[in-house]
């Protein structure tokens, strides 16, 4: 049923005041208990950051609460990549707009230990945003290849990995290696393309390899061309916290080509609808280490993105048969509407109790 337009500027508006609210009690609740949990940081590192991954997973639950609520269901298919909850792996999607990452936390929220132990690698401007703290806490990486500057930031990268995905533990890395929106990037992708002799693509655009590049050469397991995931998936698991072993290849649609974007979330203003998240799993060992095997490897999966995409626009319905060799039950993401109401009660109730010690403190100045 179509909603009037006063319908939708009303809830538009306290949707709005609701997420701004609720960013008022939560990210700062994060920080202070991270602050005030600083010496165990030194005093106890592991068990420092394990609870540093329940708060961001927690804080992580409050933006998927917004995309829930205003009825924007995800569905996941394509390959099963249950083997790989518990094993190092790297997501590398497609970028459509500012709700991939809302969408990308929602289907996460809802499975145990993906985003307390999950490294996004993002756009240095994230740093800037209200929860550009929080990421900065979680020691995620903020990415900007400038000119001149591709070496100092692909330096930095490499270094981060090592310092931070490998020593914290953590299992999973997202990647965009598209380096941007689709509609930003569209246009000067398709000029590369026509000037290099590259394939034309409309639903992606061509991805950057250099971030691909850095995390294969630190963190791949050892290059075992044409093996299985039938045949390794019990070897890799025993690989060792430091080397990845699986590449999820991850396709983001949104109804008829038309993304939402974190404004819509925030408002709820379109009607509700489904994102589709389509899965391929690749065995890490694999993938080519050279950097011509390795761009040609990158670019073969886009150009396979553009054509799930274009099938999918133009039927409703993703080719799982052409691109699914494992494939899993199509699945929408359901979320715990009690947890929620639990996570609220926790960070209201920490807030209250950080305002009463900084007004004990106050008086005493």
């Amino acid at each position: 049923m179509e909603q009037s337009r006063l319908t939708v500027w009303v809830k538009g508006f306290l949707r709005l005041c609701f997420v701004l609210v609720n960013n008022a009690y939560t990210i700062p609740t994060y920080v202070i208990w991270m602050l005030l949990l600083t010496p165990l940081r030194f005093l106890h590192p592991e068990l420092f950051w394990r609870i540093e991954g329940l708060f961001f997973h927690w804080l992580l639950a409050m933006v998927s609460m917004w995309s829930w609520s205003a009825g924007y269901d995800v569905v996941e298919l394509g390959d099963d990549y249950r083997l790989c909850l518990h094993s190092p792996a790297l997501i590398i999607a497609n970028h459509q707009s500012t709700a991939d990452v809302p969408m990308l936390m929602a289907a996460y929220n809802a499975k145990p230990n993906i985003l307390p132990n999950i490294m996004w690698i993002m756009d240095r401007a994230f740093k800037f945003t209200n929860f550009g703290i929080v990421s900065i806490m979680h020691q995620d990486f903020f990415i900007q290849i400038r000119r001149g500057k591709r070496d100092e930031c692909l330096k930095e990268l490499r270094d981060h990995l090592h310092n931070s995905f490998s020593a914290l533990g953590r299992h999973w890395m997202i990647l965009f290696p598209e380096g941007g929106f689709l509609r930003k990037r569209r246009e000067t992708s398709q000029r590369y393309a026509l000037k290099n002799n590259l394939p034309v693509l409309e639903h992606v655009s061509l991805p950057r390899t250099g971030a691909m590049e850095a995390i294969v050469e630190e963190l791949a397991v050892p290059y075992q061309p044409s093996s299985k995931i039938s045949h390794v998936s019990q070897s890799s698991l025993h690989s060792g916290p430091k080397l990845i072993n699986w590449v999820l290849d991850l396709t983001i649609a949104y109804p008829e080509g038309k993304p939402l974007d974190l404004p819509t979330i925030i408002t709820g203003w379109r009607e509700p609808c489904k994102t589709y998240l389509f899965y391929r799993v690749f065995n890490m060992a694999d993938i080519p280490r050279e950097q011509e095997g390795l761009t040609k490897w990158l670019f073969d999966r886009w150009v396979e993105k553009e054509e799930m995409l274009k099938h999918y626009y133009e039927t409703g319905k993703f080719p799982v048969e052409k691109f699914s060799s494992h494939p899993m039950p199509t699945q929408v993401i359901s979320q715990d509407a009690l947890r929620f109401v639990i996570l609220h009660i926790f960070f209201l109730v920490s807030s209250y109790v950080h305002y009463r010690m900084f007004s004990f403190v106050y008086q005493f100045w």
